[in-house]
């Protein structure tokens, strides 16, 4: 018997209670949920909707990050019946608020950071399920929806600014699942080879394939689903190792970007021409020599890691065959909104090269005359939201019209060849696809993303190429000239390319799902070649990607976006998250060094324009947490560092009574008299603490420690890695940079605390040099804001004063170690606020 709604996949004994559903970061620290807490969390959510009225059919507003909240959401949602109305966390509050004012939403689930849109709409916090996932979920009954009812309704703006609603149903979307669900029934025994599979998602929750291989394809594995909080390659590639990632699942941009970092990276190690040969090579080889000829990089990715999905757009043959010559497999699938996701889809064990995959069962496809595709069958959407039509492209042979061109070859597989109404017809009659010119443009060094669209001429129209530059060119004219000159002589005659420009901003103005927003592009190519040549004419599009950001970021006291010696006025926690989003936005690598030097919005411009710019590597040693190196560190406290404290001054504890409650890691920071106050924080604080705490270092000392600068002795250089090695070893350091790199050793803080380690931090970030407390750096706050652990304030007092007395001595007591009330910090409380009071409950230590 056919199922009646998605809702039968999910139950309290769907999946074993136990397993990881979701993994997700918030802040620095990392959360999983398992199948269980989920249910729990979905559970309390319809709970919630349910005391506020929320009855079958109703809407429910839905905007936040991806993680597991927003999957427990959705869920909550479609356990009470109402119909989920989900936002990309990208879009802005107008948008949102035509959205809700369209879709008239009884109820609002909205992440902590975000407007609330809807007037007058009760507000539910998309957080909130944190605790409640804990909970026993409350007593209610499930709904019980039919095929045909709306399960969500997903707002597009079209080629329009105006938001337009596709309404989805159960059938819609059951059309998708149950012929994979049917096909994965085929190689399930396979599966337990390697299960859990784990799919790190990179697209947002509110588009339907992000939905798709977030919620519904793991539901039917039992698969662990991972979502990022950067797009940054770096990071992307660092995630798939840590969390052992089977299964990528990203819009092709984000899938360039990984294969550019890739050969960033060999060239930073100097084997770019090696790697390049090895490319090369791979023609005609078997898979598990290609296998084996790249296991440096599947080293580095993990051995779990064997595929990549991508969707949203064609991916260029380009980055196609550069992650298949590597040993990976390369799915794509296609489909619209409109289609419920997806419409056709490649065989993970039959993958045609550069098709977009074979139909659904169930869904009939088929080419035009002027090869558009048209599509059939249940995936396709009912209608839009308040129209009483069916989806206006739909013809009286129930055909929906994707305005989408594609070609078939003989084994019945799909090729895409671009939006019909992006075909540029010239003055002599010939259709030039963009698609094609994009492909040859993106073969050039020099380009590192491009776009053709077409510009009228005499009722026709021409084609113009847009550029983005890769690094930079003193001259970029020339470099743009040179770039279309060479792709030219790969085209037929009729599909040369007479005009161009290079685009201004950094980035194209782009959709969610990273799609260069054409219209946009258009615009500007226009505005520059109907008022000048194409030697002489200049453009600055309306929409400034960079300067918006930077605008938003600095809360609207930017100097005008024009100026680029405008300055930035940033705090240094602004500054971090600038640093963030910048490379999210724009998926680079940045110096963070470079970065704090830059003060106006021009130099922001041109350091993004070289992100190839050298980085600092710190190193995180995770074998110091290991079980030998434990016995080692407790043998040498025991043996060497209490006596030693015992002969220079026995300390005096006070407060310790004060952690007599607190069971969990912690941060712990203390002012900073001697190199030996770590000792003495870990003999204050209770057993329990002190054989699981990691100290933060001067990063750039404990760096030079272990990569000594060229031109030091073999001696010298021996003997400060041998001190590196010591101390790690004993006192479980790791680095914490004060000038740059700051970031990762957040990450790290987040990843020792969520396995169970407490961090020391001397947040003055130096040894006291005059007897006074140094005024604490922002980065504690930002930690103590982001960890979500309680702050143990504690205070050194006597070691200083024996050290700026020139005595080595001291009678027992005379050291005193105080130890101060935990203090736990909310994630919307001002980190440099934070930062203050602490500073403030360290120094009241001192008396």
């Amino acid at each position: 018997m056919p199922r009646q709604s998605v809702l039968e996949y999910f139950g309290p004994d769907s999946r074993p209670a136990r397993e990881i559903a979701v993994v997700w970061r918030r802040g620095y620290r990392i959360v999983r949920w398992s199948y269980g807490d989920v249910f729990r969390a979905a559970a309390y959510f319809a709970g919630q909707l349910r005391a506020r009225n929320v009855a079958a059919g109703d809407r429910v507003l839905l905007w936040g990050e991806n993680s597991g909240e927003w999957v427990a959401a959705f869920l909550g949602c479609l356990f009470c019946g109402a119909v989920a109305v989900p936002l990309d966390m990208a879009c802005d509050a107008a948008f949102a608020g035509r959205v809700a004012q369209q879709a008239n939403p009884r109820a609002a689930i909205i992440g902590r950071d975000l407007p609330h849109v809807c007037a007058n709409v009760p507000l539910i916090s998309l957080e909130s399920a944190e605790i409640a996932k804990f909970s026993a979920p409350p007593d209610f009954s499930f709904a019980r929806p039919k095929r045909d009812d709306a399960l969500e309704i997903v707002f597009t703006s079209g080629t329009t600014a105006e938001p337009r609603g596709v309404v989805l149903t159960h059938a819609n979307v059951l059309a998708n699942i149950e012929p994979i669900e049917k096909e994965i029934a085929r190689f399930r025994r396979y599966e337990r080879i390697f299960h859990p599979l784990r799919f790190l998602n990179l697209l947002p929750l509110s588009h339907v394939f992000g939905q798709l291989l977030g919620i519904f394809i793991p539901q039917i594995l039992g698969a662990t689903t991972v979502f990022a909080d950067t797009l940054n390659p770096a990071e992307v590639l660092r995630t798939i190792h840590r969390e052992r990632i089977s299964v990528l699942v990203a819009v092709p941009r984000l899938v360039e970007s990984l294969k550019e970092q890739i050969e960033r990276d060999m060239s930073a190690a100097g084997k770019r021409e090696e790697f390049q040969r090895d490319l090369e090579e791979t023609r005609g080889e078997r898979f598990w020599k290609r296998w084996w000829r790249f296991r440096g990089i599947h080293r580095r990715l993990g051995w779990k890691f064997w595929a990549i999905i991508s969707g949203g757009a064609a991916l260029p043959a380009e980055a196609e065959s550069f992650w298949t010559k590597l040993g990976y497999a390369v799915i794509q699938g296609y489909g619209l909104t409109e289609t419920t996701s997806l419409v056709t889809v490649n065989h993970p064990f039959r993958i045609g090269r550069g098709s977009i995959g074979k139909s659904l069962a169930g869904t009939d496809v088929k080419l035009a005359e002027d090869g558009e595709i048209l599509v059939r069958g249940s995936n396709v959407a009912a209608g839009y939201w308040k129209d009483a039509r069916l989806v206006p492209t739909v013809d009286e042979h129930g055909w929906f019209h994707t305005g989408d061109l594609g070609e078939r070859d003989a084994g019945g597989n799909l090729y895409f060849k671009g939006r019909s109404k992006s075909v540029i017809v010239t003055p002599e009659g010939l259709n030039v696809y963009p698609g094609d010119l994009e492909a040859e443009l993106r073969k050039e060094p020099a380009v590192r993303d491009c776009a053709v669209v077409g510009l009228a001429r005499d009722g026709n129209a021409e084609p113009c190429a847009v550029l983005l530059l890769r690094g930079s060119f003193p001259n970029p004219d020339a470099a743009a000239t040179q770039a279309i000159e060479s792709a030219n002589s790969r085209l037929a005659p009729f599909q040369r390319i007479h005009r161009w420009m290079v685009w201004p901003a950094p980035d194209f103005p782009r959709t969610p799902t990273q799609k260069p927003l054409l219209a946009q592009i258009r615009e500007a190519a226009e505005k520059k070649f109907g008022q000048a040549s194409a030697a002489t004419a200049s453009v600055a599009p309306d929409s400034h990607p960079l300067r918006d950001l930077l605008a938003q970021m600095a809360g609207g006291g930017l100097a005008p976006l024009s100026d680029r010696d405008a300055p930035l006025h940033l705090s240094s926690i602004e500054r971090v998250e600038l640093l963030s989003a910048l490379e999210d936005r724009y998926q680079l690598d940045l110096s963070e060094t470079e970065f704090a030097n830059a003060q106006t919005v021009g130099a922001v411009e041109d350091l993004l324009k070289h992100p190839e710019s050298s980085v600092t590597i710190y190193h995180y040693p995770r074998w110091a947490q290991s079980w030998p190196v434990r016995i080692f560190r407790a043998a040498v406290f025991n043996l060497l560092a209490r006596p030693a404290m015992l002969l220079l001054g026995w300390p005096r504890i006070r407060g310790r009574e004060n952690l007599r409650n607190v069971k969990g890691p912690a941060i712990v920071v203390s002012n900073h008299t001697a190199f030996l106050d770590a000792a003495y924080v870990m003999e204050g604080l209770p057993e329990r603490f002190r054989r699981k705490l990691a100290v933060a270092m001067d990063g750039e000392l404990l760096e030079s420690m272990r990569n000594p600068p060229r031109g030091t002795g073999f001696l010298k250089a021996l003997a400060n890695r041998v001190s590196y090695w010591l101390v790690v070893s004993v006192y479980n350091v790791f680095p914490l940079p004060l000038h740059a790199g700051f970031r990762r050793s957040f990450a790290f803080a987040g990843d020792l605390i969520d396995r169970g380690w407490s961090v020391l931090i001397f947040p003055e970030g130096r040894i006291m040099r005059d007897g006074r407390l140094s005024p604490f750096r922002n980065g504690i706050g930002l930690l103590a804001t982001q960890l979500r652990v309680p702050v143990i304030p504690m205070h050194l007092h006597g070691l200083f004063e024996l050290k700026a007395a020139g005595k080595k001595w001291a009678r027992p007591g005379q050291v005193h170690v105080s130890v101060g009330a935990p203090v736990r910090f909310d994630e919307a409380d001002d980190p440099q606020e934070v930062a203050r009071e602490l500073d403030r409950r360290v120094a009241a230590l001192e008396s």
